[in-house]
């Protein structure tokens, strides 16, 4: 894992954090979600380490999926290599599945839409 700044995001992020999120890749964040504990990690430079703190908090491999921020224009995206998981049917970096696609911004949007980086 990098030395870049993970928040695990539990509730309303703060413009402090999302400046912290952003600062590897400047214009978004990498999150790795968690659809069933209904928190996310964002920061550094791979989506696996945003799963990997999620990991670390006690979430499951199964309910982490990978996205991208884009506070600017408020925008997510649902691409990311910890997708790619064949065992339950995502043979794609994209989410497949629209159900949990909603569930990944639903998350998001909720701890994170309105919040600009400092």
């Amino acid at each position: 894992m990098s030395d870049a700044v993970i928040h695990i995001v539990r509730r309303r992020a703060t413009s402090a954090m999302m400046s912290e999120m952003m600062e590897s890749l400047g214009s978004y964040a990498k999150l790795a979600v968690d659809v069933r504990r209904e928190v996310l990690a964002g920061g550094g430079e791979l989506h696996a380490d945003c799963e990997q703190a999620l990991l670390e908090d006690g979430s499951r491999q199964e309910d982490i999926w990978g996205a991208d921020w884009l506070p600017f224009s408020q925008e997510v995206q649902f691409e990311a290599l910890i997708n790619i998981r064949p065992r339950q049917n995502n043979l794609s970096m994209t989410i497949l599945d629209s159900a949990i696609r909603a569930q990944v911004e639903t998350i998001v949007r909720r701890l994170l839409e309105g919040v600009m980086p400092e």
